[in-house]
């Protein structure tokens, strides 16, 4: 069987408080990560919008998208679905691995839209 092995880029949904206070620290880890264990991610952009409006779409906070490039990423990284679609990263995220951060845009419903640069 081939297992196809993460590479290049990937998105990760970030609460902005969550990423703000944890920029300027060497690692981060997602509110999600004590009880998960790993960091979610998504590949690509517009795929990005898919879990965000499947489960934050009523969650009013503040979101950001950081790009990550999984190069600089040294825990263990895979994709955990078929599709290859949702890698994870088993592990704490350097920050100096997070490449770009854009700004989450939303409709007045609160469904996620796109990402802007900041």
């Amino acid at each position: 069987m081939f297992e196809r092995i993460p590479s290049g880029l990937t998105w990760h949904l970030a609460l902005r408080a969550s990423w703000d206070s944890q920029r300027r620290s060497p690692l981060y880890r997602p509110e999600s990560f004590a009880d998960d264990g790993f960091i979610h991610c998504t590949d690509g952009e517009e795929r990005l919008l898919v879990p965000a409006n499947a489960y934050y779409r009523h969650d009013a906070r503040a979101y950001m998208a950081l790009v990550i490039e999984l190069g600089r990423v040294t825990a263990t990284v895979r994709y955990d679905d078929d599709a290859c679609i949702y890698p994870h990263i088993y592990g704490p995220l350097e920050v100096d691995a997070v490449g770009e951060v854009r700004e989450a845009r939303r409709a007045a419903d609160g469904t996620f839209v796109g990402f802007e640069a900041v």
